[in-house]
């Protein structure tokens, strides 16, 4: 039992700081993102902001080279997570065992799929939470997905030192 307990001390060391300038633009991003959708949710009156938007804007300004940021596992993550969150609620209701389980299958599909996106994993959260419709799929979770991903192509190309995406599918 005590190995067991010992690899919870860790032993390695923290990854450095982001410098001032990448800790800058991933504010920058941020903050452009979520106003776009946000404005974009206020003057078309639809319901563009999902919780887990913000947590994808960590990853799509702050890390857009990580497999976790490029399109595909944004848009796909999302929309099969959010899916998986609505289909274990229309089957068995919003339990704790249906909100454990729907994590657990998106969380599994979005890795036999290749489309992990950590964010995306409080999809069936939100669902169960807040028991919306199925049009939940398509607003906030499709558009507004790739609403993020639009604005990451187009601001995180503007420093020249920042390619984006690495790839789309």
């Amino acid at each position: 039992m005590y190995s067991y307990f010992s690899k919870m001390k860790g032993g390695g060391k923290c990854p450095p700081l982001a410098d001032i300038r990448q800790v800058a633009i991933a504010w920058l991003g941020g903050v452009f993102a979520i106003a776009v959708v946000a404005w974009l949710a206020d003057a078309s009156h639809l319901p563009l902001v999902l919780g887990s938007f913000g947590a994808s804007c960590v990853l799509l300004f702050g890390f857009p080279d990580s497999p976790f940021s490029q399109p595909r596992n944004v848009i796909a993550g999302h929309f099969l997570a959010s899916l998986t969150g609505l289909v274990f609620l229309a089957l068995f209701g919003a339990h704790w065992w249906s909100m454990a389980l729907a994590t657990g299958t998106a969380i599994a599909l979005m890795q036999l799929t290749g489309t992990v996106h950590p964010p995306a994993g409080s999809n069936p959260v939100i669902v169960m939470l807040s028991a919306p419709a199925w049009k939940f799929l398509l607003t906030p979770t499709l558009i507004g997905a790739v609403v993020l991903v639009m604005m990451a192509v187009v601001f995180n190309n503007l420093p020249k030192e920042r390619t984006y995406p690495k790839y789309w599918i």
